[in-house]
């Protein structure tokens, strides 16, 4: 199974790579643009066959490397 993890910072948390992005899609001229925030996705190949084991691993996964808990929220997609 394939699981996609998206980790992004909690709301509150700075995100001063966000803020570079910010002014540089301004100073390119996209105007409208703000409050960017930056985020990570990691795909892995899981050999699990079943949804609920390969979520658990991906789980345990982010809690004890992929992500941190205090500043980052993550979400986990399963997929075939």
């Amino acid at each position: 199974m394939k699981a996609k993890i998206t980790i992004t910072l909690k709301n509150g948390v700075l995100d001063p790579q966000g803020k570079a992005i910010e002014g540089a899609l301004v100073g390119l001229g996209f105007d409208g643009v703000s409050n960017v925030r930056q985020g990570k996705e990691i795909e892995l190949q899981l050999t699990e066959t079943d949804e609920a084991a390969a979520r658990a691993k991906a789980e345990e996964m982010c809690k004890k490397l992929l992500a941190n808990p205090v500043m980052e929220n993550y979400t986990i997609e399963i997929a075939p």
